[in-house]
């Protein structure tokens, strides 16, 4: 089962079929604080900064993201030496980016639209996945290298995940 609150406030449930109302219900109860908390947030943002994906809109970028993702791996790979494989650039709603075992590095198309520190964080993020594959304090330490800000940007990234739906 799954619960989202939209950026307009609305409270989607997502759940199997078959699944009694009673514990859905539970679910929802159990998660008042979480959904109360959300809603407030989107109430709080100004909905003038926020952005609307259009279904055109990852055809439109993904060209551009890639040329900034290959640009900015190619800046701080200068730092860290790690091989990868490739770079892709995806449309995907709960991700910025990911590395595999097989050491592809993908990114969100959506990375375009942040601020230049936060777009830096996820392709650093990434590109240290490729030595530690993990968030042990060794990766994080990999992190900090580049980007010695990290935990901060990493706060105000996850106030934006809004910008992911």
């Amino acid at each position: 089962m799954r619960l989202a609150v939209g950026h307009d406030g609305v409270l989607t449930v997502t759940i199997p079929f078959g699944v009694d109302w009673s514990v859905i219900e539970r679910l929802i109860e159990s998660k008042r604080q979480w959904i109360l908390s959300k809603i407030k947030f989107f109430k709080s943002i100004d909905k003038d900064v926020v952005r609307v994906f259009l279904k055109g809109d990852y055809v439109k970028h993904k060209e551009e993201a890639l040329g900034l993702a290959k640009d900015r791996v190619a800046h701080f790979n200068a730092v860290y030496r790690h091989s990868f494989n490739k770079i892709s650039i995806r449309n995907q709603k709960t991700r910025w980016g990911s590395c595999s075992k097989k050491g592809n590095l993908s990114f969100n198309y959506k990375i375009l639209f942040l601020p230049q520190a936060e777009r830096d964080y996820i392709i650093v993020h990434e590109i240290c996945h490729l030595s530690e594959f993990n968030h042990s304090p060794e990766f994080w330490s990999l992190v900090e290298k580049t980007v010695p800000n990290y935990r901060d940007i990493k706060k105000t990234l996850r106030r934006q995940e809004f910008y992911l739906k």
